[in-house]
């Protein structure tokens, strides 16, 4: 099991527009992947981008059974999406609280659309292709987001819903903070 650093907030590395992938089932790729996981299962996270662990590729990785650090959060099969590309399948926005692997200890209510259909490729190179709505969309945009060099906070609109997850949502597992 091999668990890298989160970068955190305030890393230009986590600024950048991350570089596509053009290589697929290679063993540099498959260790990336496989390394990701290791990070978000440890970090009991809901997804991890490549960025959030120093790696400047557009590589995602999200999914979960049950998570604590969002409880009421639905299953979201766990996925390995490489060279994203998003759509809104409507208009609609819907504003939900997110945390974040390298924001850690905060939250904010940030607007996300609501249905979305992403396809890339699975690490072997497989075309994915799915739509999405609720809890998995915003999963999808939250990670791809990543890959722009967008963070979280950078969506808020309304600065009153950000800040400290002990002290907004108290109720959580104080182990679940970051």
């Amino acid at each position: 099991m091999t668990v890298r650093e989160i970068l955190k907030m305030g890393d230009p590395r986590l600024l950048r527009r991350a570089d596509p992938v053009r290589d697929f089932d290679t063993p540099a790729l498959r260790a990336l992947v496989k390394d990701m996981f290791d990070t978000m299962h440890a970090a009991n996270g809901a997804g991890l981008a490549a960025p959030q662990i120093g790696v400047n590729l557009r590589v995602v990785i999200f999914g979960f059974k049950s998570n604590t650090r969002y409880p009421d959060a639905p299953q979201v099969p766990e996925t390995v999406l490489v060279n994203p590309v998003l759509t809104p399948l409507s208009e609609e926005m819907e504003e939900g609280f997110e945390g974040c692997l390298s924001v850690p200890g905060l939250r904010g209510s940030v607007p996300r659309y609501t249905r979305l259909h992403y396809e890339g490729f699975d690490h072997y190179g497989e075309p994915i292709v799915r739509d999405a709505d609720g809890f998995h969309a915003r999963v999808v945009q939250h990670e791809v987001d990543h890959l722009d060099g967008i963070l979280y906070p950078m969506r808020i609109r309304d600065f009153t819903q950000f800040g400290y997850t002990s002290v907004m949502f108290p109720d959580l597992d104080p182990g679940d903070d970051d």
